[in-house]
């Protein structure tokens, strides 16, 4: 038995792993899901990503967790990876799934393209509270492109603004990119929410990590929602040992 520890992506909650975590339990594993600080509806968005971090830190502290398996979707793998830093001796290994792995010293804004970039600060600045908020185009064409309509509208209402300022941060990484702890990184082949090639999510993220696992699979952004089996099983091939 396994104990994860699942991290969301950006604009979304904890609860956007229900289905990945009931299957990982039903294959025998333990699976957790916290949200982080700042995400979900009608909280504080008035946070930076060490307040994301923290929550995180904390979660796996108060629930006396060990040996875990910490997975990170999207702008998750920016937080597991400081999570790591922070208490590498209660986790076993990490998982990136369609995640950014930063370089030392940069940002999140630094590795999307700049149309994005573009967006995402009209946006907030546009916005009563500093927050991004994804508009349903480029969830439907790009994030979740291999549902149905009916599917996309529905997960999307699950989303919720995004802070915008732990985007722009940038971000320490020095002990991570020494320390040994064993990593995985999981590529959905048919993820275009950064668009392939230049920015592509493998090999450009995934090739940060030095040593690590390469564990694939058929599907867009969002599997957690398209394909939820699929990807707990991939998550189990992710974090054995």
């Amino acid at each position: 038995m396994t104990t994860f520890v699942l991290v969301h992506g950006s604009w979304h909650d904890g609860s956007a792993w229900t289905q990945v975590a009931g299957r990982l339990e039903e294959l025998g594993h333990t699976a957790y899901a916290p949200t982080l600080a700042g995400h979900g509806k009608d909280v504080d968005k008035a946070v930076g990503h060490d307040d994301c971090v923290q929550s995180v830190v904390r979660y796996i502290v108060d629930k006396d967790l060990s040996d875990v398996v910490l997975v990170g979707h999207s702008f998750g793998g920016t937080v597991i990876a400081r999570v790591a830093e922070e208490i590498p001796e209660l986790l076993r290994r990490l998982v990136f799934w369609n995640a950014f792995v930063l370089r030392q010293g940069g940002s999140v804004n630094d590795d999307i393209p700049p149309h994005y970039r573009e967006l995402f600060a009209r946006l907030a600045a546009e916005s009563d509270d500093d927050t991004v908020t994804l508009p349903f185009p480029i969830w439907r064409e790009t994030f979740i492109q291999d549902a149905d309509l009916e599917l996309a509208k529905s997960a999307y209402e699950q989303l919720s603004p995004e802070p915008y300022r732990p985007f722009l941060e940038k971000l320490d990484l020095s002990k991570f990119y020494q320390l040994e702890i064993a990593k995985s990184y999981l590529n959905a082949t048919e993820d275009i929410a950064l668009p392939p090639g230049e920015w592509g999510w493998h090999p450009r993220m995934s090739g940060r990590l030095g040593l690590y696992r390469l564990v694939q699979m058929p599907g867009g952004h969002e599997v957690l929602f398209t394909d939820p089996e699929r990807l707990a099983k991939k998550i189990v091939e992710a974090g054995r040992d």
